[in-house]
């Protein structure tokens, strides 16, 4: 019997905020995680996606953003804040 086949790359893009804030079913973050094991390209946007979530909790604490946060950061997160 063959094992069940893995998540979409999509699917895991959509169980990001719930796998955040730690909402997911078990079953749903098994599948989650077990997708991360195989998945470099998801491994490398989570990290992403957390390096923006930083340095949104930056933005929400400062007037003005450090030099260092490149503008298109910036837009994209002024951007998601608008939703």
């Amino acid at each position: 019997m063959s094992e069940r086949p893995y998540i979409t790359c999509r699917e895991l893009i959509d169980f990001i905020a719930d796998w955040r804030e730690g909402t997911l079913a078990p079953t749903e973050r098994f599948e989650f995680e077990r997708h991360l094991a195989v998945c470099p390209s998801c491994v490398a946007y989570l990290d992403s996606y957390e390096t923006t979530v930083a340095a949104l909790a930056l933005l929400r604490e400062r007037e003005a953003p450090p030099a260092e946060v490149p503008p298109a950061l910036l837009d994209a997160i002024r951007k998601a804040r608008r939703g």
